[in-house]
């Protein structure tokens, strides 16, 4: 959920850009029932009229995924390239907002002034087209800050990565102060492939399959479609794309003519007609996301079409980490209907978009950065790269959520400390990660919830018995006897002998019927739930 901020200026009144506004997706361990994650913004909020710009460097969810969330609470001119700004636009205008600043830019040379800062946006390969990594000049010197990105010559759509350009942006003025890097792959030794060596293993696998061919692999990866497209036309098959984002993916990226020349393909409603033989579909869900294409497959029929004994699924991606368990769902599933499955653990069918460790390096050498600060991976691999850096000779510093890094010297050094927290969409709204809701909903998942309700009258005088309901609890415990029953009897044997003291009072009500309904059932079950306690009391006429 990448959120980068700039500073220039004097302490306290610098002037700020931000560089991307991502999200990442939650698990039913840590943020049960959330539809999306987002960093925090409150402090950029607070400090809005110091921001003179936002700048998206791709249309990966991770990088632009919050914007139609975040932006209505900064509201600061967005600057885009032309496919990634169309994507931003489709998710501003669903969220009702409007697009008027939100702006097309062409890459260098062209500049875009925001306030002391001078950007540029520069082509570089990776998974998804029109990807760029800015180079920010200031007063102070450059940074070149990367956004994600791999060293192809030949990425089959989008501009290869350019090694002239590279060199005269390392040699301009004093040279790169700041290299702000990609480090996800930087525990992988060996250079990483092109995009363009697919073509043949991927042609040859599904020319070689006689039922059915399914294949899934990131929406966003237009160039992996388009090749995957290819090579199941020349095997003979109709292709047919499943999956809303997929199909906005390939629309956009025509539209914005990054994408040229894509099979034709069937829609959805005439593929089940096709003999199997004689069909490919490509699917979303490659990272076992249960509403996806690829999960709905695996549970049954989707659209009319049914996977069956002799198919086969080919995952032609990597699954992310987190992702595991609900890809090996989906792969079991396949299995037990006798489809044969085939994932990327040879290399054979999947590029990485980022670049190994010797690319890493590399792009150390060409732009020969004074500090270096690793960004995008998780602690270990910023780690990692840091570690690298330094045994170059270039000074660098791993820059943990909040860090507010002094770059001015020569050295990076922690100058603040912000407080950077995370914002959960929750069905339609935000709330905070601390707000407690989803505490409470862990909680509830965990130990159950008991709901017990008492009506009092105007003398303080209690009205029949409690009642007890049970949510997400068993209904019998160790003694035999229903729990509810339990409940209610020890909350009536309580009320008939309560002081009035308690009675009257709503406070020490709710914690005297709290406190026996969970001695009940951890007695019973060995577990203490949340306890709702609703305190009626009638009023005299």
């Amino acid at each position: 959920m990448n959120a980068y901020v700039y500073g220039y200026g004097p302490a306290g009144k610098e002037r700020l850009i931000v560089v991307d506004l991502g999200v990442t997706f939650p698990d039913m361990d840590s943020s049960p029932g959330v539809d999306l994650i987002m960093a925090d913004v409150a402090w950029l909020e607070e400090n809005k009229h110091r921001i003179d710009a936002i700048f998206i460097t791709h249309a990966h969810e991770d990088h632009i995924g919050a914007l139609p969330h975040l932006w209505p609470r900064l509201r600061k001119p967005v600057y885009a390239r032309r496919f990634t700004a169309r994507i931003g636009a489709l998710k501003l205008e669903e969220a009702g907002i409007g697009t008027e600043e939100l702006h097309v830019v062409e890459p260098r040379p062209q500049v875009i002034e925001a306030g002391p800062f001078k950007v540029q946006f520069v082509p570089v390969s990776h998974s998804i087209p029109e990807s760029s990594a800015l180079v920010i000049d200031t007063p102070a010197g450059r940074i070149v800050h990367t956004g994600d990105f791999k060293l192809d010559g030949s990425p089959i759509v989008g501009e290869p990565f350019d090694p002239v350009m590279w060199h005269e942006i390392a040699g301009e003025g004093d040279g790169v102060k700041l290299l702000v890097c990609d480090s996800t792959n930087v525990f992988s030794p060996q250079p990483g492939r092109s995009e363009a060596t697919l073509a043949g293993p991927l042609t040859q696998l599904i020319a070689e399959q006689e039922g059915m061919v399914v294949a899934t692999t990131f929406a966003s990866n237009v160039a992996r479609l388009k090749t995957l497209a290819e090579a199941g036309r020349a095997a003979g098959r109709s292709i047919c794309l499943l999956g809303r984002a997929m199909k906005r993916m390939v629309s956009v990226a025509e539209e914005t003519a990054v994408l040229t020349g894509f099979p034709g393909h069937i829609p959805a409603e005439d593929a089940a007609d096709v003999p199997r033989h004689n069909l490919m579909l490509i699917v979303t869900g490659s990272q076992g996301e249960r509403r996806a294409a690829s999960a709905q497959l695996s549970r049954g029929k989707y659209l009319g079409i049914e996977m069956k004994d002799g198919d086969t699924f080919l995952f032609s991606s990597k699954v992310i980490p987190g992702n595991e368990r609900g890809v090996i769902r989906i792969m079991n599933a396949f299995s037990e209907k006798g489809v044969e499955v085939i994932d990327d653990r040879g290399g054979l069918y999947h590029v990485s978009g980022h670049a190994n460790r010797p690319d890493l390096e590399a792009v150390h050498d060409l732009l020969k950065p004074q500090m270096l600060i690793p960004m995008h991976g998780e602690h270990r691999h910023m780690r990692e790269h840091s570690k690298i850096a330094t045994s170059k000779g270039i000074a660098s510093l791993v820059a943990a959520n909040g860090m507010m890094i002094d770059i001015t010297g020569t050295a990076p050094k922690v100058a603040e400390y912000i407080e950077a927290g995370r914002t959960y969409l929750d069905g339609s709204v935000l709330i905070g990660a601390l707000d407690g809701v989803v505490r409470d909903r862990i909680r509830m998942a965990l130990n159950g919830h008991v709901l017990i309700t008492v009506i009092i009258d105007e003398d303080d005088v209690p009205l029949g018995d409690a009642w007890v309901e049970l949510m997400g609890l068993p209904e019998v415990g160790r003694s035999g006897t229903p729990i509810a029953d339990q409940i209610e009897d020890e909350l009536a044997e309580f009320l008939e002998r309560a002081p009035d003291k308690i009675i009257s009072n709503d406070d020490k009500m709710d914690e005297a019927l709290r406190r026996i309904a969970r001695q009940v059932t951890m007695e019973e079950i060995g577990k203490k739930p949340e306890v709702t306690v609703v305190v009626s009391r009638l009023m005299a006429d």
